[in-house]
C-alpha cells in the first residue's frame, strides 16, 4: 500500500514540476503515473549501471556527474514514453533536481512518528 501511495505522490510530483517547467510536457494525469513508474524501474535497473560504467568520471567531478545520470534517465523515460516530452538536457536536469526536492518534501509526510 505504502509502494502505491509513493507512485502516487511521485506522479503528483511530475504532473506538478511539469505544469510550472517550460520544456516538460506531460499529456494527462495517467501519463504522469507512467512516468512515475517508468523512472522507478529506470532508476532501480539502468541507474545502478550507469553509476557503475561512470564511476572515475563521477569521483573527478565529486559527484555532480549523478545529475547528468539522472538526466539521462529522464531522457529515456522521454524516448519510452508517449505524452511526456523533455526539450533538453538542461531542462532534464532541472527537472531531476526539482523531482528529487519535491519527492523528499511530499515522502517526508509519509513517514510515521516514532515514540
Amino acid at each position: 500500500m505504502k509502494l502505491i501511495i509513493k507512485l502516487l505522490l511521485n506522479a503528483v510530483a511530475v504532473f506538478a514540476i511539469a505544469h510550472f517547467l517550460k520544456g516538460v510536457d506531460v499529456d494527462t494525469y495517467v501519463t504522469a503515473i507512467i512516468v512515475a513508474v517508468v523512472l522507478s524501474v529506470l532508476n532501480l535497473f539502468v541507474k545502478p549501471i550507469l553509476v557503475i560504467l561512470t564511476l572515475p568520471i563521477t569521483i573527478v567531478t565529486l559527484g555532480l556527474f549523478l545529475l547528468i545520470i539522472n538526466a539521462l534517465i529522464i531522457l529515456l523515460a522521454d524516448k519510452l514514453i508517449d505524452g511526456f516530452s523533455v526539450s533538453s538536457i538542461w531542462i532534464a536536469v532541472l527537472f531531476s533536481i526539482l523531482l528529487s526536492v519535491l519527492q523528499s518534501i511530499l515522502h517526508s509526510l509519509l513517514k510515521e512518528d516514532k515514540k
